[in-house]
């Protein structure tokens, strides 16, 4: 039996992440972390990560940037692993989680779906097959969402860099600009409405033609799977940073 806490439990991910865990015999919920309290659940929510009574084995986290941040040093402490499932991390907090995978298992994605890890994979290999294509990444979200670009826009973005050297720039916003489009950069478009899953679109641009790779999720369920499957993966690894590329 594996035990395990979910930050961010009041959340609608956190929510999805423990609907799943409830249809796992082999996953007992110890209880949840949130920054409010909440009666009538069938397990303990909790305000304070001291507070915490029992031991986890794995920690899933689909919370804010600064609360998971500050869940660090509890899992520093106790040497437990944490799954990172939020995104929109400053610098200053990312480096936090790559000095913490020192010493404990971390695995860290933007998002979670599988699928979305093939889709990385593969735009970043077409891009290398591609000659000098002019690359869009557009993405939808819900209108709650707080951050933009998407962290799976930076992600597929990350990836086709990865690929080619690091010699893409990035573009946020062409408000501004006067000038041609360099063949270079990567562009970014973020639309937000409604209650949108999630969609993404790569576009690779030539002269006389278009290709676009898209990804569209209809439920957040794909993403609470991937998570419990990260999970299950980091119990049984050393100290370290891993992505969805491990689980590939």
């Amino acid at each position: 039996m594996i035990n395990l806490l979910v930050n961010g439990c009041l959340g609608k991910m956190g929510t999805e992440v423990i609907n799943l865990i409830k249809t796992n015999p082999n996953l007992h919920l110890l209880g949840g972390l949130d920054r409010q309290i909440s009666h009538n659940l069938f397990y303990h929510v909790y305000t304070d990560v001291n507070d915490i009574l029992e031991k986890p084995d794995v920690i899933i986290d689909f919370s804010t940037p600064k609360a998971s941040v500050t869940l660090l040093p509890y899992c520093l402490k106790n040497s437990i692993p944490i799954v990172i499932a939020t995104t929109g991390f400053t610098k200053e907090q990312q480096n936090e989680i790559n000095t913490a995978s020192l010493q404990i298992p971390i695995f860290q994605s933007s998002n979670m779906s599988y699928q979305v890890a093939l889709m990385a994979k593969l735009v970043s290999e077409l891009s290398t097959k591609l000659e000098t294509p002019e690359i869009e990444i557009v993405e939808t979200h819900h209108s709650k969402k707080l951050d933009a670009p998407s962290g799976t826009a930076l992600l597929l973005a990350n990836s086709i860099n990865k690929s080619n050297a690091n010699c893409y720039n990035y573009v946020f916003n062409r408000h501004s600009k006067t000038q041609k489009r360099d063949s270079k950069e990567i562009g970014f478009s973020s639309i937000r409405g409604g209650n949108i899953v999630g969609e993404h679109q790569v576009l690779f641009f030539s002269e006389h033609e278009t290709i676009k790779v898209e990804h569209t999720a209809y439920s957040r369920t794909i993403f609470a799977k991937g998570a419990v499957k990260a999970a299950l993966f980091l119990i049984k690894q050393k100290a370290g940073l891993y992505t969805m590329e491990n689980l590939l």
